[in-house]
């Protein structure tokens, strides 16, 4: 097929890549190309939110990655979610709406990256922010990226809350005002009831427009090379080989996996593990698919008795029909459910200057996400190390596109990572014991009773428990020229080539307090900016 040039190229249709394809496209002078792996959303469980339960690990809607047999997790693999489809892993996630701390930029930029400050990145987020509350100092209206309050309440989370706050920490309104330290339901995206993933809200407008070009089901391959600069892309699409070149830039936005193994297989990366594979090296940079991190959920799950949870209700055939009936009359009751609804940030002991750890509570429980429900009532209390020193990597493991990568997050390698998990379980355990909490009776199932308090025995624990909870960051991270690690400067342009950005969660040097989606939203959205600017003329 003849080769069709554009001036940009976008790798990537999910959370990132949507914001990016509207922005540049807003351009009518610019033409711009999207290449998405997955397919479209056409699928139901995109789109009712509890479908994420359906979603996860299935091939359909998931790349099904794995994790290498983790020691820090006692030789257990994880599956890696990933979404499959445009929107990315917003069509298949939480739902929740984090920024982060104001403290996680305002470190940024104390690393000598400019224009990454709190005060530089809330503009981005109020802009393409549409609050339920509306405009304010704090949050934007009329944006694209929609954000309401949950559509269901329990009361068992109700109750936790009121333990949470017997154990000294705060109920709070909102946990996006820069400090997210307190409790809190989380505010989710969603409209009226129905997901509202990074392809509704910003991609699917913007292919209205002429001058934008979305591919499905591309394999992209490698990039293509003039010297150092970019040029283009080859991919494979139904069996056929393909490729396209850039008048102006490429910018890769396929996630933390995704655009490391693409610079890999096109030559940037570690030019020894590339010799290894016979890819000639364009750019030795150490640092991609390195500086790996995550944030590692501690699942404790709790019986109760004398309250209601999911697990019976879902249990039972005439209030699982009700649930239908509620969400097709109203577009409320738990179909609406986001995985977590209460959340709770707090610091993991008095050495911690802002919180430290992250709740996600459920009024359910299962053994993994795939399973069925249990047959007894329980909530989960999820609860994880916001900010882990463990670093991990993501490698290419041969030149094939099909090829699986290595996926190595070094779970609670750090010594200072599996002390706070022994802080972390004693909170919750304190925390569910507590006078508000007492009268549903809460047994503890997992990790269990038995498991003494310790540290080496709690550690141990985390160790049986612990899960991803889907927030894979940093394995392309943004830094001076004066770090061997460091994969993209300060405007996202990757050291040692022309023509080519990072525009996703991996170029986060160090993972945000929260929830990683709205914040690869935010980046996405300030790097379409600069590619502007510095393409101007």
């Amino acid at each position: 097929m003849a080769q069709e040039t554009y001036d940009y190229i976008v790798v990537g249709a999910g959370s990132a890549g949507s914001v990016l394809a509207n922005r540049l496209s807003a351009d009518p002078s610019a033409r711009v190309l999207v290449l998405e792996a997955g397919g479209r959303d056409d699928w139901i469980w995109f789109h009712i939110p509890v479908g994420y339960l359906f979603a996860i690990n299935n091939p359909r809607s998931d790349w099904c990655f794995r994790t290498r047999a983790e020691p820090g997790l006692n030789g257990r693999s994880l599956i890696y979610p990933r979404g499959k489809v445009i929107g990315g892993s917003s069509a298949i996630n939480a739902m929740i709406y984090m920024r982060g701390q104001a403290g996680d930029y305002d470190h940024w930029r104390q690393l000598g990256l400019s224009g990454w400050g709190w005060d530089d990145v809330l503009p981005i987020f109020k802009a393409h922010e549409n609050h339920y509350l509306g405009a304010s100092d704090l949050h934007g209206a009329g944006g694209e990226w929609r954000v309401e309050p949950p559509r269901v309440r329990w009361d068992v989370l109700d109750r936790y809350r009121d333990a949470a706050a017997e154990c000294g920490i705060p109920k709070i309104d909102d946990f996006n005002r820069g400090d997210n330290e307190g409790s809190s339901y989380f505010q989710v995206n969603q409209r009226r009831g129905v997901r509202w993933s990074a392809a509704r809200g910003f991609l699917k407008p913007a292919l209205k427009r002429n001058n934008l070009t979305l591919e499905i089901g591309c394999a992209v391959d490698r990039l293509t090379f003039e010297g150092k600069r970019a040029t283009g892309v080859e991919w494979i699409q139904n069996g056929v080989r393909r490729s396209a070149s850039a008048r102006r830039e490429i910018v890769l936005a396929s996630g933390s996996i995704g655009s490391v193994q693409v610079l890999q297989r096109s030559g940037i990366g570690d030019g020894e593990h590339l010799k290894s594979l016979g890819i000639p090296v364009v750019a030795d940079r150490k640092g991609v698919g390195a500086n790996l991190q995550d944030h590692l959920q501690l699942r404790m799950i709790y019986k109760v008795s004398g309250v209601r949870t999911l697990n019976e209700t879902y249990a039972n055939l005439l209030r699982r029909a009700w649930m239908g009936i509620e969400y097709a009359l109203n577009r409320s009751g738990p179909l609406t459910m986001a995985p977590s609804q209460l959340g709770i940030f707090t610091r993991s002991g008095d050495d911690v200057e802002r919180a430290d750890l992250e709740f996600h509570v459920q009024p359910l429980s299962l053994d993994k996400f795939g399973d069925p429900l249990h047959a007894f009532p329980a909530i989960t209390t999820s609860v994880c190390n916001l900010r882990p020193e463990s670093r991990g990597h993501i490698r290419i493991t041969e030149p094939d596109v099909g090829a699986q990568p290595e996926i190595a997050p070094n779970y609670l390698a750090a010594e200072r990572d599996r002390e706070i998990a022994a802080r972390s379980l004693r909170i919750a355990r304190r925390i569910t014991n507590a006078p508000a909490f007492s009268e549903f009776k809460p047994e503890e199932y997992l990790p269990g009773p038995s498991i003494g308090d310790d540290d080496a025995a709690l550690a141990k624990a985390a160790g049986d428990i612990g899960t991803t909870i889907f927030h894979p960051v940093g394995t392309a991270k943004m830094g001076l020229v004066s770090d061997p690690m460091a994969v993209v400067d300060e405007r996202l342009r990757v050291f040692g080539v022309k023509g080519l950005r990072v525009a996703d969660a991996s170029v986060m040097p160090t993972i945000t307090s929260g929830n990683t989606n709205s914040p690869t939203i935010m980046i996405a959205d300030k790097a379409a900016t600069m590619v502007r600017e510095d393409n101007r003329g």
